[in-house]
């Protein structure tokens, strides 16, 4: 168990050195020049002085090895936006709400795909079977950033106990967590009722049932681990799907997040912000794809990580 996850932990490293080094090449390939964007002047002193202040004034290979040193030390530079501040203060700043915006997501797409997935799959073909596809198709269907101007317009708007353009209680989570969790709590749901109908029908079920276990027991114990299996292995792609959307929904809020700078980078071509970015939600993307795969063994105890089968 320990190589298995020394291994994947060895391969997760070079995913991210690869994102790094693309994103890295990827931005110097762009047409421009950087500092035009950044609005310096006319004045050819001041922009060699940027230009090293920024180091690029330096070869692209050396100015490659600088940045895998800032990669490797969490130092990302300063903006070229907003010059008076480095990029780490301002990530600093909008991180907090961000993790926030991204865990209550999470939770509830997870809680609420299971729950609906389970009631669907044990009352199939009924009422609520039909309800709960329905509602996972408006999720799947609606765009979270559609979702998020009609929250606006006929919730926030109407009620004032979700208020908006301001951050700082529970409240102010509610409206565009679930803008961002009906996605991915839709493709939980259906996966979660797909997985369950063919768990129940498998001989441990009816063994189960003939030895007189009651029926929450059976679903909790013995289908319901079985059936979230497939949940977990996507929870990787939901967690990328959760973090890219969050840009376009932070936005759409006026949350201090990071998305407000990943936007405005991108207009700005703020290299340092937009490499920064990238790196961190790339990162957080590896890891979780690098803990399904060790939860896979906890959860399953038929998956043998032995070497061999590496």
């Amino acid at each position: 168990m320990l190589k298995y996850i020394f291994k994947r932990f060895l391969w997760m490293i070079l995913t991210i050195w690869i994102i790094v080094t693309l994103t890295f090449f990827l931005m110097h390939a762009i047409p421009g020049d950087p500092l035009d964007v950044a609005d310096v002047g006319s004045s050819d002193a001041a922009s060699a002085n940027l230009a090293a202040y920024y180091n690029l004034d330096q070869s692209l290979p050396m100015q490659y090895v600088t940045y895998l040193k800032n990669v490797a030390t969490f130092d990302f530079g300063p903006s070229m936006t907003s010059r008076s501040r480095t990029v780490n203060d301002m990530l600093e700043s909008g991180f907090p709400a961000s993790l926030q915006l991204g865990l209550a997501t999470l939770f509830f797409s997870v809680i609420s795909g299971v729950a609906l997935g389970v009631f669907a799959a044990l009352r199939h073909n009924r009422m609520i079977d039909y309800v709960t596809m329905i509602l996972a198709v408006i999720g799947i269907s609606i765009p979270n950033f559609i979702q998020s101007m009609l929250f606006i317009n006929y919730i926030a708007v109407n009620i004032e106990f979700f208020p908006i353009a301001r951050w700082g209680t529970y409240r102010h989570v509610i409206l565009p967590a679930i803008a961002l969790a009906s996605g991915p709590m839709a493709i939980i749901a259906r996966l979660t009722r797909s997985n369950m109908l063919e768990v129940l029908t498998q001989d441990y079920i009816r063994t189960a049932k003939a030895k007189g276990l009651s029926a929450r027991k059976i679903v909790v114990k013995h289908a319901l681990r079985n059936a979230l299996l497939p949940v977990v292995t996507i929870m990787g792609a939901l967690t990328a799907a959760v973090l890219t959307g969050s840009f376009v929904v932070e936005r759409i809020f006026a949350i201090p997040g990071i998305g407000q700078y990943f936007v405005s980078s991108i207009s700005n071509r703020d290299y340092p912000m937009i490499m920064a970015t990238t790196v961190i939600y790339s990162s957080i993307l590896v890891v979780m794809m690098f803990i399904v795969d060790i939860l896979y063994g906890f959860i399953d105890p038929r998956i043998k990580l032995h070497a061999k089968e590496d």
